[in-house]
């Protein structure tokens, strides 16, 4: 099945690529599973793949594997092409310049990292006429909508958008991806702390993919918790899921 799933998706990317003319493939690279499977999809192609490791105060354990894995790709596959480039400085800038005007929140300045590595992907897929390949799951994109508006949700094309976060896994097996990857606690490293996806959700991603099928019939206390969360997100987060609202003009 992950060879038949793999070798869909690689052909679906080409495809698309070639049908828009499209020179590059340009990927975001953050130390996590679902960046890593992305990128050894993309990689698969034969197309020139650019992954990028963009650390904005990042945690060392999460640049690390992002470098390992870049680096993976680079000895394994002749189209690639890695840069690790920090936005440090660009992030510190822009986040004393609107002090200045006092404004300051903790959760715009953690999606603001996610709005600036957006806009350096699509620079770059823009100086080589490519495309920018989204790293975001099923549970994430149509689940809890556990991403950032306009940030990692601001991608052309979504490869792994209809795979769990288990199915991701099992992917990332077959891809030959590293065991620490594949193994990482999930996190979106936009936060000052090491708080987990776990952590901010409240519901471990077995637990939302248990909560998104159509059966579900909660017993234990639990399980009607991990409900209660995940229909919490599903509404609050509901906007990032579906198109923006235009007002129409009555002929």
């Amino acid at each position: 099945m992950n060879l038949k799933i793999a070798n869909e998706i690689i052909e679906w990317i080409k495809n698309y690529a070639i049908k828009h003319d499209m020179k590059t493939l340009v990927v975001g690279v953050s130390g996590g599973i679902d960046s890593a499977v992305v990128s050894t999809l993309c990689a698969s192609t034969g197309i020139e793949t650019i992954v990028l490791n963009l650390p904005i105060a990042s945690k060392k354990e999460n640049t690390d594997l992002s470098t390992f894995h870049c680096n993976w790709l680079k000895d394994n596959f002749s189209n690639i092409r890695k840069y690790c480039i920090s936005l440090d400085d660009p992030y510190k800038s822009f986040e004393q310049t609107l002090r200045l005007y006092n404004f300051s929140n903790t959760l715009s300045n953690a999606n603001s990292k996610s709005r600036l590595r957006m806009m350096v992907l699509y620079y770059i897929a823009g100086c080589t006429n490519g495309i920018v390949v989204g790293t975001g799951n099923k549970v994430e994109d149509f689940g809890v909508g556990f991403f950032t508006k306009y940030g990692d949700g601001g991608v052309d094309i979504s490869p792994i958008a209809d795979l769990t976060k288990t199915q991701v896994r099992e992917l990332g097996k077959y891809l030959r991806v590293s065991e620490e990857i594949i193994n990482a606690t999930p996190t979106d490293g936009l936060w000052e702390d090491s708080r987990s996806d776990e952590e901010q959700i409240g519901a471990s991603y077995e637990e939302l993919e248990w909560a998104m099928k159509d059966d579900v019939d909660p017993q234990t206390d639990r399980e009607k918790e991990v409900i209660k969360i995940y229909n919490s997100f599903h509404e609050k987060n509901k906007h990032k899921m579906m198109a923006i609202p235009v007002f129409k003009v009555k002929q």
